[in-house]
């Protein structure tokens, strides 16, 4: 979806400044707030593609004024409610009003090791590639309501496949619970001044992995 989390390329936000010696949290709560995510997750309340769609339905202000697990935890309420987990009453009020619902999973130490580990997302090739590397290809101008892992700043932009990386499961289809629907990846690789204009630095090249459905050919 177009929202203030697609924040590549928009002017006006400053340089990007790491922290220096920046700690892994800066607070207690924010630990706790990654416990969870990892908890839920594990607990198959909602799939990675579906908590992001989450973060990127909050409102503008809100996602620009929040820190980053700030983000994360507002995202776990609302993705809470909407999948009839808990009630807003129950959050505000800080307490249950009716029983939970049952997991069939649960971290625990015991698993830890294994749940916390990154998986895969190949599948089944559903089909033969439609590019090649070395094709010229267009990033399409696609406006959807809902998630999608096409920046907006390459739609519209013309690159090269630089690498071809199987099928996987299409997060476009998996966040709306629309199932794996396995399409092609691909490295598509754009030039500077494709992207950013004639003034932009010609040696500047940007890399971004992009699904079948976000490429037509050039």
């Amino acid at each position: 979806m177009d929202g203030m989390h697609d924040m590549g390329g928009v002017d006006g936000f400053g340089k990007v400044e790491p922290e220096r010696d920046e700690p892994t949290f800066h607070a207690p709560w924010e630990g706790r707030v990654l416990a969870l995510q990892r908890s839920l997750g594990y607990a198959r309340a909602w799939s990675i593609d579906a908590f992001r769609h989450a973060a990127e339905k909050l409102h503008p202000i809100v996602y620009l004024s929040a820190s980053y697990y700030q983000r994360w935890a507002l995202a776990m309420q609302h993705a809470l409610v909407e999948r009839g987990y808990v009630r807003e009453d129950e959050l505000t009020g800080g307490h249950a009003r009716q029983d939970g619902k049952h997991f069939d999973r649960k971290l625990t130490p015991s698993v830890a090791n294994e749940a916390l580990g990154r998986g895969s997302y190949y599948r089944q090739m559903q089909g033969p590639a439609r590019f090649k590397i070395g094709d010229r290809v267009r990033a399409r101008n696609i406006h959807p309501a809902t998630h999608t892992r096409l920046p907006r700043y390459v739609r519209g932009h013309v690159g090269t496949v630089d690498l071809i990386h199987g099928c996987h499961a299409f997060p476009d289809s998996v966040a709306t619970e629309g199932g794996d629907n396995p399409q092609w990846l691909y490295t598509v690789v754009f030039d500077g001044p494709e992207l950013w204009g004639p003034d932009a630095d010609g040696t500047v090249k940007v890399s971004i992995d992009a699904f079948e459905p976000y490429l037509e050919s050039a």
